[in-house]
């Protein structure tokens, strides 16, 4: 479906995730050509309008990752310019990207979240916002990035947060800690696909360097979990995904607690509106394990890409 339709591919941008975007980019703009498209990377910079004004291309592939690439700025520029593009709109990707509006919104729709509040990092870094164990995250950012663990019996707040240099915004989330298993399911438009389990090697939880680093975690594709719970994890990410009123490619992350001494919960953390397309990624997994090769499922996002999403 190609008829030599030309894509550009955004990618880099200036956000704490521009290495993984650039992998990210290099790794679709590569499938592309395979598959037939004429391609031109776009490393993004702030002029990035007036590229896409001379470049003209048919469509936008999408391959930024955080601040200004997933949270609507992008995705707005490229509505004003007519210029289709892929994974979710203004709307679905601004809210997705805060985390404490987007579980609101996961939370009204019947969907598990856990515990929570939202404040500023430095009452964060104060007092305890919620009994240990718990997590403080940034409120908008992504690949782990500013993820802090407070243990159990652990005495003062993260004191990180008091940090002049601290590069992730002033809004943080607290978050009651879910022991237990990393499950993770993609969702193609309308169709959920399986369900990894992720085991982090040397870390302790899915960090950045697990997520993206060679031999940095275990995928276990189909997740070894009961029928039941496997189902119920394609449910609730098909589910977040409509409710966020996400479009394309989006991938949902959970934990399961299935602990004797645990809650037996299934709890949703977040839906990733730009899921990470590199070599040691999720979501290209979970497609081939559907039968899609990386070439078409790059060429099915782009041929889903559209305005006004």
């Amino acid at each position: 479906m190609a008829d030599g339709k030309h894509v550009a591919v955004l990618m880099g941008g200036w956000s704490a995730e521009r290495p993984v975007s650039l992998k990210t980019g290099e790794a679709c703009a590569k499938a592309l050509e395979r598959a037939g498209y004429k391609v031109t990377c776009v490393d993004v910079d702030r002029n990035v309008a007036a590229v896409l004004s001379d470049l003209r291309p048919d469509v936008a592939f999408n391959a930024l990752h955080g601040p200004h690439g997933e949270d609507g700025c992008i995705q707005g520029v490229l509505e004003i310019l007519g210029i289709p593009y892929t994974h979710s709109g203004v709307a679905a990707s601004a809210l997705a990207m805060d985390k404490g509006k987007a579980k609101a919104v996961m939370k009204a729709a019947g969907i598990p979240v856990a515990e929570h509040k939202v404040l500023h990092r430095l009452e964060a870094a104060r007092a305890h916002a919620l009994k240990p164990p718990y997590v403080a995250k940034p409120v908008c950012e992504g690949s782990s990035f500013g993820v802090l663990i407070v243990q159990e019996g652990t005495e003062h707040p993260p004191q990180e947060l008091f940090r002049d240099d601290w590069p992730y915004g002033d809004m943080v989330m607290v978050e009651r800690y879910i022991p237990g298993r990393e499950l993770t399911c993609a969702v193609m438009e309308d169709v959920a696909l399986g369900v990894i389990e992720v085991m982090p090697k040397g870390h302790g939880f899915y960090d950045f360097d697990a997520k993206y680093a060679p031999g940095g975690s275990q995928h276990i594709l189909p997740a070894e979990i009961s029928p039941f719970v496997y189902q119920e994890v394609q449910k609730l990410s098909l589910k977040a995904h409509r409710a966020l009123g996400c479009k394309g490619v989006t991938r949902a992350d959970f934990r399961f607690d299935e602990q004797p001494s645990g809650r037996g919960e299934l709890i949703c953390l977040e839906v990733n509106t730009q899921p990470g397309m590199t070599e040691t990624s999720l979501v290209p997994e979970l497609a081939a394990h559907a039968g899609h090769s990386f070439e078409e499922l790059t060429s099915w996002i782009v041929e889903n890409a559209s305005c006004g999403r």
